[in-house]
């Protein structure tokens, strides 16, 4: 387990990015539940890695969602609905990680949802070099349906308790009140990803573990490297 400051962390990171030595772009996921800090850590790798001369995609498996009709047909509370009914995970091979993965023509688009007007986005493709660092985040994955297609796995472990208390704060706006807020995580959220824990137990496929509660004071754990079946 190592400790140390927010920049320590970051360059410890982009260094097992960087060692990472394929003939295609490097896909990393930036896995953990919902409010860990996820999208703020890729962003932070982002400014990190394109400082040192790496181009980089940042997407996010919010980007990826299936409607809204069809992500909430067993209920807009429903854990079960979270996990299962979520996420496009055919779109996600299709136009992102398969061609960014060995084989693959590197002709990619980011995003297939725009959550904000519930719509799906025109089929628009960008190519990327092949030395191009994909920082994916979202939640669950570590899930068959995606492991194989990760690179390196990062996994951002926060208390449930703490994700809540961050979520209050950053949901307030988009879901109304802290008591819908509260709801949101306490039925569908944590519940989806206590079964995750419980069925696909996502630390174990990750090659680091980032514990985040403090985000100013973080500890990490590197592990040898997973080899996967597309590598």
């Amino acid at each position: 387990m190592d400790n140390g400051t927010r920049d320590e962390l970051i360059g410890s990171l982009v260094e097992a990015i960087e060692s990472v030595a394929i003939p295609h772009p490097t896909r990393v996921a930036i896995d953990g539940p919902p409010a860990a800090g996820k999208t703020t850590l890729a962003g932070e790798l982002a400014v990190v890695l394109r400082a040192r001369g790496r181009d980089v995609i940042q997407a996010s498996i919010d980007e990826f969602l299936f409607p809204r009709a069809r992500r909430y047909r067993r209920g807009e509370y429903s854990a079960d609905a979270c996990y299962h009914d979520a996420f496009d995970f055919d779109a996600l091979h299709q136009v992102l990680l398969d061609p960014l993965g060995p084989g693959g023509n590197r002709r990619f688009q980011r995003a297939v949802y725009d959550q904000s007007t519930d719509t799906s986005l025109a089929r628009q493709l960008t190519t990327a070099s092949p030395d191009t660092v994909l920082l994916f985040d979202g939640v669950f994955l570590m899930r068959p349906e995606l492991l194989d297609r990760w690179d390196l796995r990062i996994f951002v472990s926060v208390a449930f308790e703490e994700t809540l208390e961050r979520a209050r704060i950053r949901d307030l706006t988009k879901n109304g009140s802290i008591a819908e807020v509260e709801r949101r995580f306490r039925y569908r959220y944590i519940p989806s990803q206590q079964h995750y824990n419980a069925t696909i137990r996502p630390t174990d496929h990750a090659d680091i573990i980032v514990h985040n509660n403090e985000p100013r004071q973080p500890s990490w754990e590197t592990r040898p490297r997973r080899s996967t079946t597309q590598e």
